[in-house]
């Protein structure tokens, strides 16, 4: 055993949902992951997996609230003898969607920033109450331990005004905080990172594009290991095409759907959001399952295939401007890991600009970082499956580390 305590919860909490990990930061291996989900209902399911053994267990039944389904998973990890209660734990992680400007790097939790988190709410009204909820929660179960938000827009806090700022008067954005955030910051971070490992180069000296692709999807432009640019804004509907939102739309389809169309904003909130994106094309935001339509000849689903790599290749082209000189393209995430037909024809066509995938390598599935590119090519095109939550005990470890020194 380590004279100082070496282990890090992470904790994400959703609407009705909480993700956690478990990690050893000794050597940033897993000891417990599970998920508790639809909290609230009488369908409540706690999923819990003690990795090192590889013993899984499963709760079924209502879990009134996040209050509730922490204690519910502070009793599983004591069954593995890894309880909240254990010397061995550093500190507890909490990812929060929203930090606005304010926080630009992890941050120890106080009231200050509970206070922040909170004023942030109407910018992120989803996602920040649930952040605030597992923070409290766990803040009760265990008040004396440190406790970290990192901070999803963290790392895209380092945009030029030119690409951060929106093109209307800036008394009104500031009073109403309104500008260009990005989300998926710890990913970007963690896979731009990465791709520059597998270049065997430093981050400081290479620009990477960074595709991260799932049900929701962001693009960034990474300078040196500082982000210049990203395609989600203000709220995370803003960009690529995703599973059910639209990503980048004349904002008049706004006006228009509430003048002629007789919407209200909640219900255009409800289309943009939830019912657009690939589901709203072709009623699946399931790429594998659009996959199987366009090869069976669905011209629905094709359509809805090519949309959004429409949308995906002009971001890429759009970053390739702004960065002057690419060394990478990186894809990761659920889609950007897994569908090679959606790697391929994203480059297709961008020869000239140096990017290629070979059709072997791009086939092969693997788990770990991977060059899809032909050798030779002037620019990588690259497979890094992202970790999130050992980015965010990574943060929380060091800024723990470095304060009690």
């Amino acid at each position: 055993m380590s004279s100082s305590p070496t282990r890090v919860l992470v904790l994400n909490s959703g609407s009705s949902s909480l993700k956690y990990q478990l990690l050893d930061m000794r050597d940033s291996s897993r000891l417990a992951v599970g998920l508790v989900e639809r909290i609230g209902e009488q369908t409540s399911r706690l999923k819990h997996t003690h990795v090192t053994n590889g013993d899984t267990r499963e709760q079924n039944g209502p879990i009134a609230d996040h209050e509730a389904a922490l204690k519910a998973v502070a009793e599983e990890l004591s069954r593995d003898g890894l309880g909240l209660d254990s010397p061995e734990l550093a500190a507890i992680g909490h990812r929060v969607v929203h930090g606005g400007m304010f926080f630009t790097e992890p941050t120890l939790i106080d009231d200050q920033v509970l206070t922040e988190v909170e004023r942030l709410i109407p910018v992120a009204p989803l996602h920040n109450p649930a952040n605030l909820t597992g923070i409290r929660t766990a803040q009760s179960l265990r008040p004396e331990l440190p406790q970290v938000a990192v901070f999803d827009t963290a790392f895209h806090t380092t945009m030029p005004e030119s690409a951060a700022r929106y093109a209307i008067d800036p008394k009104i954005a500031d009073r109403h905080r309104i500008r260009r955030y990005g989300f998926h910051g710890t990913s970007h971070a963690y896979v731009s990172r990465e791709t520059a490992r597998l270049l065997g180069k430093d981050p400081a000296d290479v620009n990477v594009i960074v595709l991260h692709l799932g049900n929701g999807a962001s693009a960034s432009a990474v300078e040196g290991g500082r982000c210049v640019d990203t395609s989600m804004g203000l709220t995370p509907l803003e960009g690529l095409v995703m599973g059910t939102r639209s990503g980048d739309l004349d904002p008049a389809v706004i006006f228009h759907l509430e003048r002629v169309g007789g919407m209200s904003t909640d219900e255009i909130d409800t289309l943009l959001n939830k019912r657009s994106g690939l589901f709203g094309l072709c009623g699946d935001n399931d790429m594998r399952e659009i996959r199987r339509r366009v090869d069976a000849g669905d011209e629905e689903a094709k359509l809805a295939f090519d949309i959004y790599i429409h949308r995906l290749k002009k971001y890429i082209g759009a970053y390739y401007a702004v960065l002057g000189r690419v060394d990478a393209v990186a894809f990761t995430a659920g889609v950007g890991e897994n569908a090679a037909p959606v790697r391929e024809a994203a480059v297709a066509g961008l020869e000239g600009l140096g990017l290629a995938v070979d059709a072997e390598l791009n086939a092969v599935r693997g788990d770990g970082p991977r060059l899809i590119s032909p050798e030779g090519a002037r620019v990588k095109v690259a497979v890094v499956p992202t970790d999130e939550e050992l980015e965010i005990a990574t943060q929380t470890y060091a800024l723990v580390e470095k304060n009690s020194r």
